[in-house]
C-alpha cells in the first residue's frame, strides 16, 4: 500500500525526470497556454474554490478566508500575471567571461537548481505564482498547499498547468503536487534532499519555523517567507494629508503581510494622532499601544496582526523620540519586510532610507508595494526576509538559480 512519503517521492521523481526537457521557448509556450486555460476553465476553478471556502468557513478567520477566496476578478488577474510572465525575457544565463593568463577561458553562468518544493498557506493563487516562476527559471516544482485550498490547487495543477505543459510538448510531471491535506505532507516535502534540495516556505509562525528546522536537520535548504508586517514612520515634518493617504493605502487589505502593521509617530507629529486614530476607528480597526485612545499592547511591538487569526483587524501605534528610535525599532523589533517614512524633510527621509536594513524602504509610498509583480513585473514565489546573502525581498524567476563556473582549456594548463 502506497504511503504519503511514497506519493511525494513519486511526484518529485517525475519532476526530476522532466528537468532536462525544459527550454526557455517551450516554457514560455506552456505559460501562455496556461494563461488561456485559467480563463477557459475558470468555472471549474471557481467551483472548487467555492467548495474549499464553504468547508473552511467555520474554522478560518475572515482574513484567512479572504486569502483563500477567489472570484472572477481574481481569476482574471491570475491569468494576466501568467500571460505577462510568459512574455518576459528569459533569464540571462551567462553573467560574464574572461581568459586567464594561462589561456583558460572562464565563464560565470546561472544554472537551474533542479526540483524545488514549495509549501504555502491556503492561497490558491500562489500555486500559479510559484510554479510559473520555477518553470520560467527552468526548474521543476513540487507544490504543497494548506488543506483548505487543496481542491482549488488540484484543479489549477491538473486542469491548467499540466495540460499546458503537455500541449507545449513538456512532461506534465514537471509540476508535482502533494495530494493530501495532512500536515505530514509538508514534513515529507522538506525531508528529501536528494530529490528536492530546496523548499520555498511561505507562511508565518511556529509551524513554518518548525519546518525550516526540520529541513535543516534533513540537509534541505529553505527560502522562508516566515514573517511580515509593514512599518510607517510619521516624521515631524510629515504633511497630515500625506500621512492619512499613506495609511489608507496601506490598509486596503488586512490579511496580507505587507499591510500597515506598526505605525510609529514622532513626538513632533503627535498632533496628528487624533486624526489618525479617528481614521483607524472609521475602518473598524483596533489600536494597540501605549497612547491615549489605544488598548494595552499585550504582544511584542512588532507582532504581526495579519497572521493573528483572532485579531487581524488590529494596528499597533507607538510614539517615538525621533528618527533614530524609529529606525532602531524598524530594524530590531520587526521582521524586516518593509518600512516607510512620511516626511517633507528630504534629509530626514534620506537618513531613514539609508539606515533601514529591511528588504524594502519607502518614502511617501505604501508598503503594500512590497510585492514581486508590483515592483519587478514578475509574480513572486514569496518574500525572503533572511539576514544573509542571497535573494532577498520579493523572489522571482530572476533569483532562482545556482552559480556555476565553466572552464575550457586546451589540456596544456597546469597549476
Amino acid at each position: 500500500m502506497s504511503t504519503l512519503r511514497d506519493q511525494v517521492e513519486s511526484e518529485a521523481a517525475a519532476a526530476n525526470d522532466a528537468l532536462s526537457t525544459l527550454s526557455d521557448a517551450s516554457v514560455a509556450e506552456a505559460l501562455a497556454i496556461a494563461a488561456r486555460l485559467v480563463v477557459e476553465r475558470s468555472s471549474d476553478v471557481l467551483a472548487a474554490n467555492e467548495a474549499d471556502c464553504a468547508a473552511a468557513a467555520a474554522r478560518l478567520d475572515e482574513g484567512t478566508l479572504d486569502r483563500l477566496r477567489l472570484d472572477a476578478a481574481r481569476v482574471d488577474a491570475l491569468a494576466r500575471q501568467v500571460a505577462v510572465l510568459a512574455e518576459l525575457e528569459p533569464l540571462e544565463r551567462e553573467v560574464g567571461a574572461w581568459t586567464l593568463e594561462n589561456g583558460l577561458r572562464v565563464s560565470e553562468r546561472r544554472i537551474p537548481i533542479g526540483t524545488v518544493g514549495a509549501n504555502f498557506e491556503a492561497r490558491p493563487n500562489v500555486a500559479l505564482d510559484v510554479a510559473g516562476q520555477l518553470l520560467k527559471s527552468l526548474n521543476t516544482a513540487v507544490l504543497r498547499t494548506g488543506g483548505a485550498a487543496l481542491r482549488t490547487v488540484t484543479v489549477l495543477v491538473d486542469d491548467v498547468l499540466r495540460p499546458a505543459l503537455e500541449s507545449a510538448g513538456l512532461p506534465p510531471g514537471a509540476v508535482g503536487l502533494v495530494r493530501s491535506a495532512d500536515r505530514e505532507g509538508a514534513r515529507v516535502l522538506v525531508s528529501l534532499p536528494r530529490l528536492i534540495p530546496l523548499v520555498i516556505l511561505r507562511g508565518s509562525g511556529e509551524t513554518t519555523a518548525a519546518l525550516a528546522r526540520l529541513a535543516a536537520e534533513q540537509g534541505v535548504r529553505t527560502l522562508a517567507h516566515a514573517e511580515g508586517g509593514g512599518v510607517l514612520y510619521v516624521h515631524g515634518s510629515a504633511a497630515p494629508e500625506k500621512t492619512l493617504a499613506l495609511m489608507d493605502a496601506s490598509l486596503d487589505r488586512l490579511g496580507v503581510c505587507n499591510r500597515l502593521n506598526l505605525l510609529l509617530v514622532d513626538r513632533a507629529a503627535e498632533g496628528q494622532l487624533p486624526a489618525l486614530l479617528a481614521a483607524l476607528a472609521a475602518r473598524g480597526l483596533e489600536v494597540r499601544g501605549d497612547i491615549d485612545g489605544g488598548l494595552p499592547l499585550d504582544n511584542r511591538l512588532g507582532h504581526e496582526w495579519a497572521n493573528d487569526p483572532e485579531r487581524v483587524a488590529t494596528v499597533t501605534v507607538a510614539l517615538v523620540d525621533g528618527l533614530d528610535e524609529a529606525v532602531r525599532i524598524a530594524n530590531r523589533e520587526t521582521s524586516g519586510l518593509a518600512a516607510g517614512i512620511v516626511a517633507d524633510d528630504e534629509a530626514a527621509a534620506t537618513s531613514f532610507l539609508d539606515a533601514y536594513r529591511g528588504t524594502a524602504a519607502y518614502w511617501h509610498a505604501a508598503t503594500r508595494y512590497t510585492d514581486g509583480f508590483e515592483l519587478t513585473g514578475a509574480p513572486e514565489t514569496g518574500i525572503n526576509v533572511d539576514w544573509a546573502p542571497g535573494p532577498r525581498g520579493p523572489v522571482t524567476y530572476r533569483d532562482l538559480w545556482l552559480r556555476q563556473y565553466r572552464v575550457v582549456g586546451d589540456a596544456t594548463q597546469h597549476r
